[in-house]
């Protein structure tokens, strides 16, 4: 027999008092989420529970991708085009039951401004809002630091509550990034081993359901046993090579969840050989693309209906900033990358790579989580570059490790780095390729690459003041990334979800998936 919902929730140590009478659904997440304080996620499991609990200020609709907002009842350009005059619906609350004022909107945009607040989400909004006033209950002026061409999409982060906070200094560990207060459709409370989610009416919200239950269970093999027992009602994710079992079944349905996602080989451009560029454009080459994506997806060459596809640079083919102009390397070439090696003034000794008269040795890691969408591709990978005449180490990382060592460019002992980012609709990349400086710029750099060229096309974009000025900039950037590959580019992996048929309505949007679960009902 499957335990009910309150019984799921018993042994996962969370509360059972107070929920509503109503539909109760579990789903299962790869890991638990590290906060449910939107200035502090850094895991998609932390974007995906956050949008259960607080209302983003803009946010592009999944149906017609147009941007909308629950919260604003009218907005317009101010200061010419530096600033954005809101104007809140009425009847907005706070799972407190206080309203939702102007002076919430602008208390979250002064604690991100706040350099106390040691949040990179908080970091980024720093070159892009310069302040904000609340000139009456319900109309509040935001700022920009300078023109953008896109500004409501400068507007999508989450509403804080000033009633929660002593100052707009936020910290990560306080009690709020446990049990927050938001103005989503459910409050949310994060237990020892899961998160619940109980509804909560509001003027613009109405969830049908009337609780969520998050559950993490690592394995792929028991999450789909247990939605196909009923033992939970959805999957957040299912990897490839168990699509079949789930289309198989009559009870449950495929969902496709658009993450926007791709995957790449950092590369430590300062570090021994690694540093010649020729030597990085020889392991581009090297790489056979087909072959990793056959042995660890499970695709097979010129399999149709993929569910991955390769990329040449930092962004998905779908994206209106992937220049299409680059091709990208499925098979390997080793001839060619013989040749560049050599010209790179490598030499080969007893079947292996020297540089400076000492064997090349590549200390080689991966995401650890990325096992379950792609298994064994860190070996797979170290393989084709020891059969190519280099040695390798091979580690995973954790996801906690990820956060705090490789995003901060902390991680310099490894050469190359296995890992894939998520983007939302707006694929900003420079965090991830400029120069970085302090908390200001390049954030995401993972192992500090600098190359002047790089930062000007990201200037460029940054000034941008129409689209085609914007898609000009980043299609630069992508051919120059292509050549001087700080990354290895490797391919986009479709994300797919499943739930059981009885739950409908279940529009999933990308990135954020919960922004339409008022709709999702269970019958």
């Amino acid at each position: 027999m499957q335990p009910t919902s309150r019984g799921v929730l018993a042994a996962l140590g969370l509360a059972t008092a107070g929920l509503l009478a109503g539909a109760q659904l579990s789903f299962y997440e790869e890991q638990l989420p590290g906060t449910l304080n939107p200035l502090y996620a850094s895991s998609m499991t932390d974007y995906r529970s956050q949008e259960l609990v607080f209302d983003r200020l803009f946010y592009h609709s999944p149906v017609d991708n147009r941007m909308v907002s629950r919260v604003v009842e009218k907005y317009e350009l101010a200061d010419g085009g530096k600033a954005y005059k809101l104007t809140l619906k009425t009847g907005l609350k706070w799972h407190s039951g206080n309203a939702v004022t102007s002076k919430d909107v602008c208390f979250t945009v002064s604690a991100m401004l706040d350099k106390g607040t040691t949040s990179p989400i908080a970091e980024g909004y720093r070159s892009i809002l310069s302040g904000c006033e609340a000139t009456a209950p319900q109309i509040a002026t935001i700022r920009f630091t300078k023109v953008f061409h896109n500004p409501q999409e400068r507007l999508m982060f989450a509403l804080l509550p000033a009633e929660k906070f002593t100052d707009t200094k936020i910290v990560p560990d306080s009690d709020f990034s446990q049990h927050p207060i938001g103005s989503g459709p459910f409050k949310g409370s994060k237990g020892r081993r899961g998160v619940t989610f109980e509804a909560y009416s509001n003027g613009h919200h109405a969830p049908t359901i009337a609780q969520l239950s998050l559950q993490e269970v690592q394995d792929p093999a028991v999450q789909v046993t247990t939605v196909r027992n009923n033992g939970v009602q959805g999957i957040i994710a299912v990897p490839p090579q168990y699509r079949p079992d789930v289309s198989a079944s009559d009870e449950l349905q495929l969902k496709s969840y658009d993450l926007r996602s791709w995957w790449f080989i950092s590369v430590n451009t300062k570090k021994g050989a690694l540093s010649v560029p020729k030597v990085r454009q020889a392991i581009d080459l090297i790489l056979d693309r087909s072959d990793l994506r056959q042995l660890t997806i499970g695709v097979k060459p010129g399999e149709q209906n993929s569910p991955c596809e390769f990329i040449s640079g930092p962004f998905v083919q779908s994206s209106p900033f992937y220049n299409r102009q680059v091709a990208f390397h499925e098979k390997s070439d080793r001839a060619a990358a013989t040749k560049l090696l050599t010209e790179a003034g490598l030499t080969q000794i007893g079947g292996r790579w020297h540089f400076k008269g000492t064997p090349v040795t590549f200390n080689l890691g991966m995401l650890s989580s990325l096992d379950n969408e792609a298994p064994d591709l860190l070996t797979q990978i170290g393989n084709q570059l020891s059969a190519a005449g280099f040695d390798r180490q091979e580690s995973k990382v954790s996801a906690d490790d990820w956060s705090r060592k490789v995003e901060t460019g902390q991680a310099t002992d490894f050469d190359l780095l296995v890992g894939k980012w998520s983007f939302g609709l707006v694929e900003e990349v420079n965090d991830l390729f400029q120069t970085r400086s302090g908390t200001t710029t390049g954030t995401r750099n993972i192992f500090n690459y600098s190359n002047p060229q790089a930062d000007q096309l990201m200037v460029e974009y940054n000034q941008a003041r129409t689209d085609t000025a914007a898609f000009d900039a980043y299609h630069k950037l992508h051919a120059l990334l292509s050549q001087d590959l700080p990354y290895l580019f490797l391919w986009k992996l479709d994300t797919k979800s499943a739930w059981r048929t009885e739950v409908r309505g279940n529009v999933i949007a990308p990135f954020y998936y919960w922004t339409e679960v008022d709709g999702w009902k269970l019958q």
